[in-house]
């Protein structure tokens, strides 16, 4: 965060949001025009660069894995479906090839994933 005021408190406050997003922070002159600025009290403090989709999922997909503190395909069935339910509900699924990248990390064929969403689905 060289040069972002590491030392300003609303910095320090909005990282871990950002750092949970995989979101990049640049000092605010630094800013694209598809960056958010973000100000406190007045004065521009920091800009967040968004990820892209496809990074998103990637870093979805590893924070689960350090919640869950071992590799997602290690998880029981049940453990699996549960997750597949909470990245449907984070849009994983409208990713170009998110279901190809999900199944991968849960060890899991496409099919499997196709399963466990349809599950959810009222009949």
């Amino acid at each position: 965060m060289t040069g972002l005021g590491d030392d300003e408190p609303f910095v320090r406050a909005v990282k871990p949001l950002v750092d949970a997003m995989g979101a990049e922070m640049l000092p605010p002159h630094q800013a694209a025009k598809d960056d958010i600025v973000l100000s406190w009290e007045g004065a521009e403090v920091v800009a967040v660069r968004l990820p892209q989709l496809a990074d998103s999922l990637d870093h979805l997909l590893a924070a689960m894995e350090r919640k869950e503190g071992k590799p997602l395909a290690e998880l029981d069935r049940k453990a699996k479906q549960e997750a597949v339910r909470l990245l449907e509900a984070r849009g994983a699924f409208s990713v170009r090839h998110g279901v190809e990248t999900v199944a991968g990390a849960l060890g899991v064929s496409r099919f499997t994933v196709y399963n466990y969403l349809n599950r959810e689905k009222p009949s």
